[in-house]
């Protein structure tokens, strides 16, 4: 590797970052604008990612990966690098959330105040759980999404917002609610987690979607998700950096620093890592979790949700009680797919109109599950929909499927359909893989600290390793 580079004069260090996703692209541009030459190689003939947007022939926009984002609206890094100043702009819609059930409905609102106004008796206990985390989001933020094990900036904040997360969602939301609407509302955030809200720390979950809801927002980006990877090459080429589409990597080019927004299962079979033998190990027995099944559903009217506040929710939370919910994520979880999935939807049109009637869905499945028979998991999502939507077929004039094989083979990253990285349960949770391999060898894919999400803070850690071993100082 090219180490010297750094060392000659004032030859600026080289990074080389593989792959164009938002942590690789939030690498480069931290990269480009501390004075690094940077070139970034994307495999695909499109940057973006899991963050990617097509346009279909009637110019309706369709997000092929992520669609609302909490976390990217937060983002300290997207934050530092202004991305509203590269074309970002967020978008809320009237409500940010949406947990529909037979006969009733709840919705996380802008406030915690208008929340907790509407979830009736359990207003009162809405607020007391979620006020300490509401109040002191930005704190929190900058130790959560950080890597571990690193001295918290907010020891106090965090031992609050810990001592509640570490308990299963379920049992937290039983203890502080009586009404089902409540329960399932947390429930469902916590369901982030791609697993069942009745393990361990996904209170945690829980309680920092809906603070972020109630504060940040569940915004999209105008445009599309691909607005934010575009603004990301943006800075990253006028900062005199190189992005390369169509560049399939197969060893690592030599450099000064060596970034790869790749999960484990496409590091390792790389030429020149020259890993320790422990990380090569630690990387070989990392477990992916659980798949979705994306669908994609053309409409010709709006969703005809039976509480019309549904329909003013940019994500809408498809699962039923959070019991159900249980139900659902323990069957996939032993590789079986449920009758009654768990199904994350986003009415992207409720806060962009402009985009086009598209009600973007995925279901959680097993890993790599195959259908056993054509239309299998659509007609699930459809039936889920349907239950709390009466008469949704009648305005689907057509639907878009991406099973997880499918998710693979546009995305490796996306192993078996896992768009986690790697699963979110037991050490795994906790312990990401690190973001320094070795000097010149850094990872910033969501296999790494604080996990998936479009926010760019796998990448935005993985720059600062780079920084600190080449000597610069990391800029706050």
């Amino acid at each position: 590797m090219g180490s010297s580079l750094a060392t000659i004069g004032t030859v600026k260090p080289l990074a080389v970052v593989v792959g164009a996703g938002p942590n690789g692209l939030t690498a480069a541009a931290r990269l480009a604008v501390s004075g690094w030459r940077v070139e970034v190689l994307e495999r695909s003939g499109e940057v973006g990612g899991a963050a990617s947007t097509q346009k279909l022939h009637d110019a309706t926009l369709v997000d092929l990966g992520a669609a609302c984002h909490p976390f990217g609206a937060a983002s300290p890094a997207f934050r530092a690098l202004r991305l509203e100043d590269y074309g970002v702009r967020w978008l809320r819609a009237p409500y940010e959330m949406a947990h529909p059930l037979d006969g009733s409905a709840a919705v996380l609102a802008s406030s915690l105040e208008e929340t907790a106004a509407g979830l009736g008796a359990d207003g009162k206990a809405w607020e007391r759980l979620h006020r300490p985390v509401v109040e002191h989001i930005d704190d929190l933020l900058e130790d959560v999404l950080a890597p571990m094990p690193r001295l918290p900036r907010h020891p106090v904040a965090l031992a609050r917002f810990g001592a509640r997360g570490l308990w299963p969602a379920t049992a937290l939301g039983r203890a502080a609610f009586r009404t089902e609407e409540a329960r399932a509302l947390f429930a469902g955030s916590a369901t982030h987690a791609i697993t069942s809200p009745a393990r361990p720390f996904t209170g945690a979950f829980g309680l920092l979607f809906g603070a972020l809801g109630m504060t940040r927002g569940w915004p999209v980006a105008e445009g599309g998700s691909g607005a934010v990877t575009a603004a990301l090459a943006r800075i990253v080429e006028e900062r005199g950096g190189q992005v390369r589409r169509g560049e399939e990597v197969r060893a690592l080019p030599d450099a000064d620093a060596v970034i790869v927004n790749l999960p484990p299962k496409q590091v390792l079979p790389l030429d020149g890592t020259s890993l320790p033998a422990r990380r090569s190990r630690s990387m070989r027995r990392w477990r992916y979790g659980p798949g979705v099944h994306k669908v994609d559903f053309l409409l010709d009217a709006p969703v005809p949700w039976a509480d019309a506040r549904v329909g003013k929710a940019a994500t809408v939370h498809v699962g039923g009680s959070a019991d159900e919910i249980v139900r659902a994520e323990r069957e996939v979880a032993r590789g079986v797919m449920p009758e009654r999935p768990f199904v994350m939807a986003a009415q992207q049109y409720a806060a962009d109109p402009p985009r086009g009637l598209v009600l973007w869905t995925y279901a959680h499945v097993p890993h790599g599950y195959q259908e056993r028979r054509p239309g299998e998991v659509a007609e699930k999502i459809t039936k889920q929909i349907e239950r709390f939507a009466p008469g949704f077929r009648a305005v689907v004039k057509d639907k878009i499927e991406t099973p997880p094989r499918e998710l693979e083979a546009w995305n490796p990253n996306l192993v078996g359909g896992d768009i986690a990285g790697g699963a979110m349960d037991g050490a795994q949770l906790l312990l990401r893989q690190p973001h320094r391999l070795r000097k010149g060898l850094y990872m910033a894919s969501s296999s790494t600290a604080p996990g998936a999400g479009v926010h760019g803070m796998p990448g935005w850690w993985a720059a600062e390793a780079a920084l600190r071993d080449f000597g610069a100082t990391p800029r706050r």
